[in-house]
């Protein structure tokens, strides 16, 4: 990976300006977020979409120059989010930052096939990149927020999109573990059984990663807790670079859990499986997650 944490990749950043667009603008949280990135000289400018005088009462709040930003006023969260899509297209933003939106009507308009930011056959999901003080490198959990029950072919484009964002990030060859509730395939917990058969399309060279599984989340990050468990001369124990969860219902709470409760832990959203970084953090995430994923962005949206 070309950053160890968070602070190096601040530090890769720090002064590239980039013009962000956000639907829902009045989202406090967003707009601390951009605070703080425009402080790192990270903002040049972009467009704010959404009640207007509360929009402009908040960037005083925050200090913001609202001369930076087109702003744009709308009460209807459905247009916000098309009038947002509709200005990335036009060139007047870099990335796309999800504000008081709900997330059904974001990603409506960001799949409409007119606006061509998803290509035909491609699968967005979810991406969260983490850095913890218990795990030696950064690493992703997914798909965290779109893939409600995701079948093999849906995990085969999630493992996908998740190995894509690691060598964007440096990764030359990701290492990637399937995370279910015990390590041995059983037929009662289908979870396991595709876990089993991406590991063999892993091994068939059909994905370009080295897929593990099903390991648990021990396994997963520490070689001892596998050697204890049986598994030995396995690549990704201890050094899985990313998890895949088995659907939304665990794949989220891990994400919202480990955010709310992980002691030092630092976390950065984007979507993966578009042409442009967009950023699709929870509502309730704090400004500092936002922060971090718009320096995520700035970085990918120069990667090939």
């Amino acid at each position: 990976m070309k950053f160890n944490n968070f602070n190096e990749l601040f530090s890769m950043v720090e002064g590239k300006p980039n013009r962000v667009v956000v639907p829902g603008a009045n989202n406090e949280e967003a707009l601390k977020a951009i605070k703080m990135a425009d402080d790192k000289g990270m903002i040049s400018g972009g467009v704010l979409i959404g009640p207007l005088e509360d929009i402009k009462t908040k960037l005083k709040e925050n200090n913001l120059d609202e001369s930076k930003f087109e702003l744009i006023g709308c009460d209807d969260v459905k247009e916000m989010c098309k009038i947002a899509v509709d200005n990335i297209v036009a060139g007047k933003g870099d990335f796309l930052i999800k504000g008081q939106v709900d997330t059904k009507y974001y990603m409506k308009a960001v799949l409409n096939k007119e606006a061509g930011l998803v290509e035909p056959g491609a699968l967005l999901t979810h991406n969260v990149l983490y850095e913890t003080p218990r795990y030696k490198k950064p690493f992703i959990v997914t798909d965290s927020a779109i893939i409600i029950h995701p079948t093999l072919e849906h995990k085969i484009k999630i493992v996908e999109n998740a190995a894509k964002t690691l060598k964007q990030l440096g990764v030359e060859k990701p290492k990637i573990s399937i995370v279910c509730p015990v390590e041995k395939v059983n037929e009662k917990i289908p979870s396991t059984v595709d876990a089993a058969e991406l590991e063999k399309m892993s091994q068939e060279g059909k994905i370009d990663a080295i897929v593990e599984g099903p390991y648990d989340v021990y396994i997963s990050f520490s070689e001892e807790k596998a050697r204890e468990k049986g598994i030995v001369g396995k690549q990704v124990p201890g050094n899985v670079d990313a998890i895949v969860l088995d659907d939304l219902d665990a794949a989220n709470p891990f994400y919202k859990c480990l955010n709310f409760f992980g002691e030092g832990v630092k976390a950065a959203t984007i979507l993966a499986g578009s042409k442009i970084p967009i950023i699709l953090p929870s509502r309730s995430d704090e400004p500092e997650v936002k922060l971090n994923s718009i320096a995520l962005c700035s970085f990918l949206k120069d990667q090939k």
